[in-house]
């Protein structure tokens, strides 16, 4: 099998990353003594990196593109912008969780720092790849390549967030809007999830119905569902008339990480953030549509 080694500053860039990813969760696991919990989920967002990019580095070298079942075109650039994500999140979450409010130096303490440290250097390095690999004005590529594609990567990260904060406590089940606004983050979870699936198994010429105008439909319905959430969230969660806390309790100052009210306070942020990337997301749709036409 013959081995393919054209070095390129793609390649540099995912060597970068991989290595990064990699002394991230070693100095986590090697000495910085985390409870379970949110540890976990920063060491399983630098293994899961570090393991996927290992895997596009190998698969490439070996020139294997065309015996994966998976579109080559969308995968790689798919799976940078997730990890671009996952490290990021975990280079948020890890010095809030486990550096804030912690003024002693002592070898855990700094096992910790290194990790956060490498985890954004991480996440510079996958947000490089994709700016490298993402789709240029009049190149043909992977729809997943092109701005619609990221913004569904993106929509479905900030979906599994909004799921986090929402389930740990459960604080969607106290009035049918708040129900309602989960139903919202449910259903359009599923369908842009979908649609990745089907841009890397390019599965999409099976459709019985044009692909991209079942795009734009989406994003259009998206839309209208998150702006109407945009609007109830906030209302049932932090207006007093209909039981929410406008103020931040004081009880929040001593909690360690985020406390309910921060949670909802998070949830309200990024149904707005999602909000607004399906708004662009139906702008790009639509152009995509009329280009197609």
């Amino acid at each position: 099998m013959p081995i393919v080694l054209k070095t390129s500053p793609l390649l540099w860039t995912r060597l970068a990353a991989l290595a990064f990813a990699c002394v991230a969760f070693s100095m986590t696991v090697h000495g910085a003594r985390l409870p379970r919990g949110t540890g976990d989920f920063c060491i399983f967002c630098w293994a899961f990196s570090f393991a996927g990019t290992l895997l596009v580095i190998l698969v490439e070298l070996f020139n294997l593109q065309t015996r994966v079942p998976v579109s080559w075109k969308n995968f790689p650039i798919t799976f940078a912008c997730y990890a671009a994500l996952l490290c990021l999140s975990a280079s948020i979450l890890f010095p809030l969780y486990y550096l804030r409010g912690s003024a002693s130096q002592n070898e855990v303490q700094n096992f910790r720092i290194v990790s956060t440290v490498f985890s954004c250097l991480a996440t510079i390095a996958y947000m490089s790849e994709v700016s490298l690999t993402k789709a240029r004005p009049g190149e043909v590529a992977g729809y997943m390549a092109t701005a619609p594609g990221l913004l569904k990567v993106v929509e479905t990260f900030v979906a599994c967030i909004i799921f986090v904060f929402i389930s740990d406590p459960v604080i969607y089940d106290r009035h049918d809007s708040v129900k309602y606004c989960m139903s919202v983050y449910c259903i359009c979870f599923i369908l842009s999830a979908i649609i990745i699936l089907l841009c890397i198994g390019e599965c999409t010429g099976f459709l019985p119905f044009p692909f991209a105008r079942f795009l734009s439909a989406y994003a259009l319905l998206a839309v209208i569902l998150y702006l109407v959430a945009t609007i109830i969230w906030p209302i049932y969660n932090f207006d007093p008339r209909h039981g929410g806390q406008k103020q931040r309790p004081y009880s929040c100052s001593s909690t360690q990480g985020l406390c309910v009210w921060d949670k909802a306070m998070a949830v309200a942020v990024l149904t707005g953030v999602n909000f607004i990337l399906y708004l662009a997301d139906l702008i790009y749709s639509t152009r995509l549509v009329f280009v197609s036409a």
